[in-house]
């Protein structure tokens, strides 16, 4: 599988895609443009970030904000208030387990179930 073959199948920003599993885990990619991403966190389960193309500003409560770029990958451990933002078009994958909600317990106009991310 190509992660940017698969990223042709999503269009629309924040709203990630299922594109296989592993174990309890699912793969995902998405698409990354604007601020809509609330704070959040999900109390249960971590959440790997790899920046497949773009740039992908990360803000942890409490800690200075970084940007990530192509190629980097960030883990934000279970129960850590992030929200990500991107100023231009950013595609990721998402590495999480099957149980994690899209905003955690934050609902926004951007939360989708696991049956919206189904690619």
């Amino acid at each position: 599988m190509n992660l940017k073959d698969k990223l042709t199948g999503v269009d629309r920003y924040f709203s990630p895609k299922i594109i296989d599993e592993v174990n309890d885990q699912y793969i995902k990619v998405a698409k990354i443009k604007g601020q809509e991403v609330p704070w959040h966190n999900h109390e249960n389960e971590d959440e790997l970030f790899y920046i497949i193309e773009g740039e992908l500003l990360m803000e942890i409560e409490n800690e200075a904000s970084f940007t990530m770029k192509k190629g980097d990958l960030f883990v934000v451990k279970k129960g850590v208030n992030h929200r990500v933002s991107s100023v231009e078009e950013c595609s990721i994958m998402l590495i999480e387990s099957k149980t994690t909600e899209h905003t955690g317990k934050v609902k926004s106009n951007i939360t989708k179930s696991i049956e919206e991310q189904t690619y």
